[in-house]
């Protein structure tokens, strides 16, 4: 049945279709008798007329087809209004922009005359006659191109258009180009008025070196503001727009003051300016004062570049021009927090450059514990010499690595060759010795209570240095991440007083895996409690803890905590921090306990308002979500705080003679790679990494590379300064906590607990038969220290 209705109407659509065409036969063949019966110059007059009558009609619907592939009237406004996204600081300063190169927006009455009236003679001087499109002077302009004389029939509007809507419009030298230009000037007309349109022009129009606009263009070139330019300045400025780069009065003055000059003879036909002083203006030169102007994107640090990529993912979703809206996006970033943590990060990582350029300049350590000690002998010594005399294989790999043998190697030249060329080539090696000897560092600060990023400085310069080492680089944390295991302990039923044995033993776990940790310290044999394993950081005892545990729950919680981006290694090993995590996870996971065991996700943007203050997001608030029961919680920050008070950071104490109620954790990877250390403040948390990009140089002091002496320093410098600003209060307690009252005077403890280092024992420094110095060469300690301040070993 279906088929046979098929077959009906297939016979039906055919017997239409021959209707059709036998109307439009019949028509056609009417028309043609009709047309024949005439006169053979009036048929072809009909002919030309009816021809010209369906161009029209099929121009009329191209062009009402392109209508709507135009910007619409709300584009334009909008367009006007342009203003870039600012991105501020909690406190409401300037820390970023999306603006397009160099510019900034002034008002029509902010430019001087002689700028309007030099444009308006040159570009367009019956600007105030047309709307938008002056058919006029694009018949004298296609006149002109006929005859040889090439010239342009673009109005000002137009030009607008180009400027406002460049990909919109396109690039393209078409008449399909040129039509979404005239019908883009046409809404421009019909939205604004002609000072609107001459205020949108100047202030879009580009004039090279990434600037755009007058008043930049002024600055630029001549270093004033647009509202002082006089005649031959504007007319330079305006003669540019007719090739910029043609025209540059920088690099072709020549032809810049010729096209001036024309510039003034239009002022002149104008009415402008008068036959004398037209004859003076003429005779000038150019007297430029040339000066580049500084980028607002020259103000980017770690942190906007981060807030940057967010902005641009978050745009997308949400429909939002970041470089025309004119967004306000307030950050959670505390100004004066970020200074001092800007400050701390720099004097302090300068200081631990010193210790290993010093340490691996010479055959013999300095064994000193004062960092004053390196900074006053860096000056003498060759950094990082003997380093590069004892490690030359690595060397090798070092160049074998290296973009310029991978090229040269790609590009035929045998690898024997390549590496040979490279090791004569001293600026190379010494760019790339200078570069894998630089030691690195990151730092951020997070309120435990929002989530909200208060401090963050990603490298020790972010100009020299953009990789990120706050939310970039994933190293391993060390013994940051026991107390992740320990509060899974807790959570498991297991008490802090819980005895473990303190020597090595083999652990076996349920799938068979077997381990033997050490510390580097030795073991006493004697009986621990979970609460002194990790005041004392024993590799020994939290092996025994994670057996006790198991390592997917120590995995689990870790993920519950904070550390959601990097993936864990479920491996026996990963209690001793042998995975890597990023720094910003790891105090986000401290922040998490610090807020007895809340987790907040990090959060760098407070909320986002339109130009109008309107609130278009807010992330100010977020529901909490409880991951650690808040008992076990303060019992976990209590056990951190024996790590400042006799344990591993007691530094924050007799160094920075801080005695707030704080609580903290230490971390120092296999070979002293990687130093990290973590504290909280009821109010704040704050951690810092200490290494080298590459994790094949190392610290060579086992002091210095302990992350209780490296990353230590960083974080205390910076508490230190915010507690005595009040910036910090010095007088917040953790649940169950009281104030600690400073002890008498004393440079550094009697004994001090050794940080332990990844799975393994660390070396213990170099080999014992390398050469020490004699008694006359040894560094004599800085006079603010005392004499027996050297007692530390290498393996100390």
């Amino acid at each position: 049945m279906d088929d046979h209705n098929d077959g009906k109407w297939d016979g039906r659509e055919r017997r239409l279709i021959d209707r059709a065409s036998a109307r439009a036969q019949e028509g056609y063949e009417r028309t043609r008798a009709h047309l024949m019966k005439k006169p053979p110059l009036q048929r072809w007059l009909w002919i030309a007329c009816g021809s010209l009558v369906l161009l029209l009609v099929l121009f009329a619907g191209y062009v009402a087809l392109l209508f709507p592939l135009t910007p619409a009237i709300k584009d334009v406004r909008q367009a006007r209004m342009a203003s870039p996204t600012v991105v501020l600081s909690a406190d409401g300063r300037e820390l970023a922009s999306f603006e397009r190169g160099v510019q900034e927006r002034v008002r029509l009455a902010q430019v001087s005359p002689h700028v309007i009236a030099a444009l308006i003679a040159t570009e367009d001087h019956r600007f105030y006659d047309h709307h938008g499109v002056d058919f006029t002077r694009i018949a004298g302009a296609l006149v002109a191109n006929l005859r040889g004389d090439a010239q342009g029939g673009s109005t000002i509007t137009q030009q607008l258009a180009r400027n406002m809507f460049r990909e919109e419009i396109g690039r393209a030298r078409n008449i399909n180009r040129k039509l979404k230009e005239l019908i883009t000037a046409f809404k421009i007309e019909n939205t604004y008025s002609k000072t609107e349109i001459l205020e949108a022009y100047l202030n879009t129009v580009p004039f090279l070196y990434n600037t755009y606009g007058i008043e930049a263009a002024a600055r630029t070139y001549f270093g004033k503001p647009a509202a002082q330019l006089n005649e031959t300045e504007a007319a330079t400025l305006v003669g540019m727009l007719k090739g910029t780069a043609y025209y540059n009065p920088v690099t072709n003055p020549e032809r810049s003051l010729a096209r001036r000059n024309v510039v003034l003879g239009q002022m002149l036909k104008a009415g402008a300016i008068d036959e004398k002083r037209y004859a003076q203006l003429v005779k000038r030169p150019l007297r430029l004062r040339f000066s580049r102007q500084q980028e607002r994107t020259a103000k980017d640090d770690h942190f906007t570049t981060y807030v940057r990529k967010w902005l641009v993912d978050w745009a997308e979703k949400n429909d939002a021009d970041l470089q025309q809206d004119g967004l306000v996006v307030q950050t959670t970033l505390d100004y004066d927090l970020q200074q001092a943590a800007l400050r701390s990060v720099e004097r302090q990582a300068d200081a631990l450059q010193a210790v290993a350029d010093v340490d691996w300049a010479h055959s013999w350590q300095v064994n000193s514990t004062s960092t004053n000690t390196y900074t006053s002998m860096r000056e003498g010594v060759t950094p990082f010499a003997y380093y590069w005399q004892t490690h030359g294989a690595l060397l090798d790999t070092f160049v074998r690595e290296s973009a310029e043998y991978r090229k040269a190697v790609d590009g035929g030249e045998s690898p024997a060759a390549a590496l040979k060329r490279l090791e004569g080539d001293r600026e190379f090696m010494r760019a790339l010795k200078t570069t894998k000897a630089r030691l690195e560092a990151g730092f951020v600060a997070m309120d435990p209570d929002t989530g909200e990023v208060k401090a963050w400085v990603g490298s020790r310069d972010f100009q020299r240095e953009q990789y990120d080492h706050v939310a970039q680089a994933a190293r391993q944390p060390g013994s940051t991440f026991k107390p992740i295991v320990y509060a899974a302990a807790l959570e498991q039923g297991i008490a802090p007083e819980h005895p473990y044995l303190d020597a090595v033993t083999e652990i076996r776990f349920a799938d068979g895996t077997r381990w033997k940790p050490t510390d580097m310290s030795g073991t006493t044999g004697r009986r621990l409690t979970m609460r002194d394993g990790l005041v004392q950081s024993k590799n020994t005892i939290t092996a025994q803890v994670a057996r006790d545990v198991g390592v997917a729950p120590i995995v689990k919680l870790a993920q519950n905590l904070g550390i959601r981006q990097s993936r864990l290694q479920q491996v026996p090993s990963i209690a001793l921090g042998t995975s890597p995590v990023t720094l910003l996870e790891m105090v986000s996971a401290y922040s998490t306990i610090a807020a007895q065991g809340e987790y907040r996700r990090p959060v760098f943007v407070r909320r986002i308002t339109d130009r109008d203050g309107k609130v278009v997001a807010d992330f100010g608030s977020q529901a909490p979500q409880r991951v650690l029961s808040q008992e076990n919680a303060v019992t976990l920050i209590d056990m951190m705080r024996g790590v400042i008070n006799r344990g591993t950071g007691t530094a924050i104490r007799y160094r920075f003679g801080i005695y707030a109620d704080v609580a903290g954790k230490t971390g120092t990877t296999q070979n002293n790679a990687d130093g990290w250390f973590i504290m909280m403040h009821p109010n704040l948390v704050a951690g810092a990494w200490v290494g080298f990009n590459d994790n094949r140089v190392t610290m060579r002091s086992n002091y210095w590379g302990q992350g209780g002496h490296s990353a230590i320093l960083l974080v205390g410098d910076f508490f230190k300064g915010m507690l005595d600003s009040g910036k910090i209060s010095a007088d917040q307690l953790f649940p169950g906590g009281r104030k600690p009252q400073p002890p008498a005077p004393r440079e550094e403890p009697e004994e001090e607990p050794v940080e332990e280092g990844g799975e393994f024992e660390q070396d213990g420094g170099p080999p014992a038969d390398l050469p020490q110095p004699p008694p006359d060469e040894a560094p004599a300690p800085p006079a603010d220290q005392p004499a027996d301040v050297n007692r530390f070993p290498n393996d100390a």
